[in-house]
Formats: structure tokens, sequence, C-alpha cells
């Protein structure tokens, strides 16, 4: 059963950006969302078949941190095209060790970003692609509290009940300018490549009830590079 999450902005915020972390049962886990708006104009992506589910994960969870003397990039496949995540390997070690070993086994492949909201964030992780899924396990790593979520910042999605920073494999990318999050969504990364294809992916016509795009957008594959 999907576990929606309010958090209540300044100004017109009053929705949900799903994105699950722990057990497969534990509900969607969210970001606040602004009012709707405007329909949104088709993304112009290749034609894709929508992935079957892949049901519950049952992963351990991963020992690893990243390396902060190393430069990690996760490379996002899409039928909208590529953009590139530069990890934050100083500020987020433990998230984005996590991120790594789900994308070093194939964990995202053949997912969708199940949920996009117009000039606010598209969601994507979701093994069965309706906000419910997970890893099977949560990393706790408190993000920054300077973090400003802005445009091409990469955060991990959660339950409201959940502690600050908790995250499994749901993760979202801002389009807004500033999404006017608090500090709770643990902090994965930017995209420093791309920026072009998520916004394309950001304006993709959705289900006002839902807010999943009308034409699936698939990821092919993430894949992370270290130097």
């Amino acid at each position: 059963m999907p576990r929606l999450t309010a958090l209540i902005l300044c100004l017109l915020c009053a929705v949900l950006v799903a994105g699950c972390g722990g057990d497969d049962d534990s509900g969607d886990e969210t970001a606040a969302t602004p009012a709707p708006t405007e329909e949104a104009a088709p993304a112009g992506c290749e034609s894709a078949e929508e992935p079957a589910p892949k049901g519950a994960g049952n992963l351990k969870k991963p020992k690893g941190q990243l390396d902060p003397s190393k430069t990690y990039v996760a490379t996002v496949s899409t039928n909208c095209g590529d953009f590139e995540i530069t990890l934050d390997a100083k500020r987020a070690p433990k998230t984005g060790g996590s991120f790594k070993a789900l994308a070093d086994q194939g964990f995202f492949d053949d997912t969708t970003f199940h949920r996009i909201v117009s000039g606010f964030v598209i969601q994507g992780g979701d093994p069965k692609g309706d906000g419910t899924g997970g890893p099977g396990y949560s990393v706790v790593e408190a993000p920054p509290q300077d973090l400003v979520y802005e445009k091409g910042v990469v955060a991990m999605a959660k339950t409201g009940a959940e502690a600050a920073g908790t995250s499994g494999s749901q993760f979202f990318v801002v389009t807004a300018e500033d999404a006017g999050l608090p500090p709770d969504y643990a902090l994965l990364g930017k995209v420093t490549s791309g920026q072009d294809v998520v916004d394309k992916i950001g304006v993709a016509e959705t289900d006002p009830a839902t807010e999943k795009p009308l034409e699936p957008v698939v990821i092919s594959s993430v894949k992370v590079s270290e130097s």
C-alpha cells in the first residue's frame, strides 16, 4: 500500500514526491511538491515500453562508502538521453556508496522515472515503478544543514516518519531553481552534464492524479565510474 507524506512548504506547496528507501512494505517516501501548474508539453523522448515491475527488494545493506579522494560520476541512460550525476563523495559517502552498490548490481536498469512534477523534481529508482519499492534496506546519513535543493541537486526520498537523511533506492533530481525543501533529504550529488535531458524529462505530460508520465520515461542503465 503506498505511503504518502505531506511536507507543507512556505508558498504553494502541499503535495508529494514519492521515493522509497527501506523495506518494501513501508510505503511512499516523499518530498513536498508545489501546487499543480498547467499541462506540460510532451517530453519528446523516444518511444519505450513500460518495464515490468521487479518486485520486492531483499538486498543486504552495503558496507562500502565512497572514497572522498576520488571522483565518482553516475551516467543515467534513458530513452530521453543521458545525463551525469557527480556523486558528493565528501559530504555524502554513505549515501553515495549505497547508490553505487545498487548501480553496480544493475538495480536501476529497466526502471522508470515514475513521478514527474513540472518545475519541481523528477523521481526514479523504484524497482516496482509505483512509488512503493526499494532495495529492502535503509541508509541514514544526515544531509548538510546548509543544503539548498536547487536546480540540478540530486537527493534521496524518504517517508515523513523516517529520520532526516534516510534513503533506500529512490532518488530525485531538482528541476526548480529552488525547491524550498528543508534539509531532510539525503544528498547524493549534482547533475554536471546533460541538464538539458533532465529538463526534457521534467516537462513530460503526466497523469494529474498520479503525476506519472503518460509515456514511459525509462532508465535503461545507471553506470558509476570512478577516477
